[in-house]
């Protein structure tokens, strides 16, 4: 799979949106391992984390560009996208608080942005396009879903407008990151270190799904590698009950229940009931098909990529951070806050 990504990013250039973010910084260092690029472009709107990107990374930094630009803005767009093979659309405004009291500066950047993706990707025949989205896009009852379900459903369409142009767009759905920016671990580690015993708790059953930087940029290039065009690809990773990782924290730990914050869902969704008639599962993912193309055919097109039979998940079927086979221990949990 490595050689083959390989040869198909060979002498390309890649543009990443919101580069300089928690997922882009390590998706960029991945990407310059591989030392196959032409070029990357950071194409974000963060002066000063652009500069501290490029410092880390001076001594690769020969093939990297940095564009200043905000994916509202069109026009900065479209020339930051010439001559670029390859997107990869990481940029959102995602905090769900945040969202909730800013709603239409949200839909102005996860919306009309990821519109914006799709136009100039088409204008300057960019050959692949693959937006990043997240469980809160299943069945949103906060803005910030709602907003990355417009998105994804802006991305896979625009599949059916392209004509005869050989460019491609997909969509890739995960739960919460391992310690990126402005998430609940950050905030968890910084408690214990300024003595804090009692953590504040919104629900004593809460669960999320759970996926390291590594896991998710892996699983970005290795979707972004076996993309047909409509898909959102997702990938089978464990859940956590909020309350363990609490503890593993800080053992001692007591809480303080303060309620649901407004938007937020006690459980994750990433394959919603609806979208089982079009869910194939692998042994590590699934793809949930365009509803305008022929499953067994998606089916037979994978399956046959692959090496490995996929197969149709039953009807009503949801991939549930509640319901999720796969759990992670407490000891797993410890282990992986180490890392």
């Amino acid at each position: 799979m490595k050689q083959n990504l390989k040869n198909i990013l060979k002498d390309k250039t890649l543009l990443i949106t919101g580069g300089t973010g928690s997922f882009g910084t390590y998706f960029v260092k991945k990407l310059l391992d591989l030392k196959v690029l032409k070029k990357i472009i950071i194409f974000s709107r963060d002066e000063l984390k652009q500069y501290e990107l490029k410092e880390k990374l001076e001594d690769k930094s020969s093939v990297m560009r940095f564009f200043i630009g905000d994916i509202r803005d069109k026009e900065r767009l479209l020339f930051a996208t010439k001559d670029v093979d390859f997107v990869v659309h990481a940029a959102a405004l995602k905090q769900v608080p945040a969202a909730e009291y800013n709603p239409f500066e949200c839909i102005k950047t996860n919306v009309l942005g990821a519109q914006n993706i799709v136009d100039v990707a088409i204008e300057n025949k960019v050959k692949k396009v693959v937006a990043l989205s997240t469980d809160k896009a299943a069945l949103p009852i906060n803005l910030y879903g709602a907003s990355k379900l417009a998105s994804d459903k802006l991305i896979t369409a625009a599949n059916n407008i392209v004509g005869k142009a050989d460019i491609k767009f997909s969509v890739v759905r995960y739960g919460n990151v391992l310690n990126s920016r402005g998430s609940l671990v950050p905030f968890l580690l910084k408690l214990k270190k300024d003595g804090k015993k009692i953590f504040p708790l919104t629900h004593t059953k809460m669960t999320r799904f759970w996926i390291t930087l590594d896991q998710a940029t892996n699983f970005v290039l290795n979707s972004f590698h076996i993309m047909k065009g409509g898909e959102i690809f997702v990938p089978k990773i464990p859940s956590i009950k909020i309350v363990n990782l609490m503890k593993a924290i800080e053992p001692q730990v007591k809480f303080n229940n303060i309620g649901i914050r407004p938007g937020e869902k006690i459980h994750e969704l990433m394959c919603p009931s609806d979208s089982s008639f079009n869910t194939i599962e692998f042994k590590n993912f699934f793809v949930i098909s365009p509803s305008t193309i022929d499953k067994d055919q998606i089916l037979k097109t994978y399956s046959n990529y692959l090496g490995e039979k996929g197969k149709k998940v039953p009807d009503g079927f949801e991939y549930r951070s509640d319901t999720n086979k796969d759990f992670l221990s407490d000891k797993e949990i410890r282990d992986l806050l180490k890392e």
